[in-house]
Protein backbone atom coordinates (compact mmCIF):
# COMPACT_ATOMS: atom_id res chain seq x y z
CA UNK A 1 0.00 0.00 0.00
CA UNK A 2 1.38 3.35 -0.77
CA UNK A 3 1.82 6.08 1.57
CA UNK A 4 -0.56 9.34 1.49
CA UNK A 5 0.36 13.00 1.83
CA UNK A 6 -2.44 12.97 4.75
CA UNK A 7 -0.33 10.31 6.53
CA UNK A 8 3.28 13.01 6.69
CA UNK A 9 4.22 13.65 10.33
CA UNK A 10 5.32 17.35 11.59
CA UNK A 11 9.06 17.51 9.95
CA UNK A 12 8.79 14.81 8.17
CA UNK A 13 9.65 14.41 4.16
CA UNK A 14 8.98 12.62 1.17
CA UNK A 15 8.91 13.44 -2.09
CA UNK A 16 5.52 13.20 -4.78
CA UNK A 17 4.78 9.94 -6.19
CA UNK A 18 1.22 9.97 -7.93
CA UNK A 19 -0.85 13.30 -8.34
CA UNK A 20 -3.63 11.55 -11.10
CA UNK A 21 -6.60 11.96 -9.17
CA UNK A 22 -9.41 13.93 -10.55
CA UNK A 23 -9.66 15.24 -6.66
CA UNK A 24 -6.98 17.41 -6.76
CA UNK A 25 -7.58 21.02 -8.18
CA UNK A 26 -5.23 22.25 -11.06
CA UNK A 27 -4.46 24.92 -8.70
CA UNK A 28 -2.07 22.55 -6.90
CA UNK A 29 -0.37 21.33 -9.90
CA UNK A 30 0.51 24.79 -11.11
CA UNK A 31 1.55 25.43 -7.82
CA UNK A 32 4.11 22.66 -7.85
CA UNK A 33 2.52 20.01 -6.26
CA UNK A 34 3.83 17.56 -9.19
CA UNK A 35 5.15 14.41 -8.92
CA UNK A 36 9.04 14.23 -8.37
CA UNK A 37 9.03 17.61 -5.89
CA UNK A 38 10.17 17.41 -2.21
CA UNK A 39 7.29 17.58 0.25
CA UNK A 40 7.98 18.43 4.00
CA UNK A 41 5.11 18.59 6.85
CA UNK A 42 5.40 22.27 8.19
CA UNK A 43 2.53 22.45 10.28
CA UNK A 44 -0.98 21.44 11.29
CA UNK A 45 -3.72 23.49 12.00
CA UNK A 46 -5.27 23.16 15.86
CA UNK A 47 -7.75 20.40 14.30
CA UNK A 48 -5.17 18.68 12.17
CA UNK A 49 -6.72 20.30 8.92
CA UNK A 50 -5.76 21.92 6.96
CA UNK A 51 -1.71 21.17 6.44
CA UNK A 52 0.85 23.58 5.72
CA UNK A 53 3.39 22.48 3.50
CA UNK A 54 6.65 23.36 1.78
CA UNK A 55 6.90 21.81 -1.82
CA UNK A 56 10.32 23.01 -3.30
CA UNK A 57 10.18 25.82 -1.53
CA UNK A 58 6.78 26.92 -2.46
CA UNK A 59 4.37 27.14 0.80
CA UNK A 60 0.88 25.59 0.74
CA UNK A 61 -2.15 24.69 2.51
CA UNK A 62 -4.46 22.07 1.26
CA UNK A 63 -6.80 20.24 3.43
CA UNK A 64 -6.39 16.44 4.23
CA UNK A 65 -9.52 15.66 2.03
CA UNK A 66 -7.26 16.71 -0.88
CA UNK A 67 -3.72 15.17 0.53
CA UNK A 68 -5.37 11.79 0.50
CA UNK A 69 -5.28 11.58 -2.98
CA UNK A 70 -1.44 12.05 -3.40
CA UNK A 71 0.72 9.06 -3.33
CA UNK A 72 4.44 9.89 -1.74
CA UNK A 73 7.47 7.99 -0.75
CA UNK A 74 8.45 8.76 2.71
CA UNK A 75 12.22 9.84 2.79
CA UNK A 76 14.40 7.82 5.21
Amino acid sequence: MQNTLAELKRGERAIIIDVSSIHIPLKLLEMGCLPGNLVELVQLAPFQDPMYLNINGTHLAIRKETAIHILIEKEV
